[in-house]
């Protein structure tokens, strides 16, 4: 990967974590303030669907670090270490945790008829995507402990090699 896309991942991703800070301080803070002046049954919701949004949104967040400190790895040629695996693993926790809190937004939506049933079908799909997602990056997770694997074999012949010569 050239130090060009790098470079543009970083200065994209830079712009989605200030995006989702703007999202913990600023909408969030204002999402609280118009479910207390909805429906009874919504307001009483509200610490609840207001920690969700907050817990969702810091899963996204360790996921854009972990992904920078991978891109990090790839720039310095490092990426198939087992240093990797601490950045992935947390990346299927994370993903993991939305899909989780995702599942208990849906719970806390449907009952009663506040809320649309399309709407919390809706959520459902989201958290079975966010599932699918954690479970892509568990293949990719045995995808690279394989290559590692295999430069630690590369390595070993190389040397064998080298002392043969």
């Amino acid at each position: 990967m050239g130090n060009l896309t790098i470079l543009i991942l970083r200065v994209l991703m830079s712009a989605v974590l200030a995006g989702t800070l703007l999202i913990q301080a600023v909408l969030l803070p204002l999402l609280g303030a118009d479910l207390d002046q909805g429906s009874p049954a919504i307001a009483a919701l509200r610490i609840p669907f207001l920690a969700i949004g907050f817990l969702g949104v810091l899963a996204f967040q360790v996921t854009l670090v972990c992904v920078w400190r991978l891109l990090t790895m790839v720039r310095r040629g490092t990426v198939f270490s087992a240093a990797a695996f601490r950045w992935v693993d947390i990346i299927i926790g994370a993903v993991g945790s939305a899909a989780l809190l995702l599942v208990v937004l849906g719970f806390l939506l449907a009952p009663g008829e506040a809320v649309a049933p399309g709407i919390v079908l809706l959520v459902g799909g989201a958290a079975v995507t966010a599932a699918g997602v954690a479970l892509v990056v568990v293949v990719m997770r045995a995808l690279l402990a394989q290559a590692v694997a295999r430069e630690a074999e590369a390595l070993d012949l190389r040397t064998q090699l080298s002392e043969v010569i």
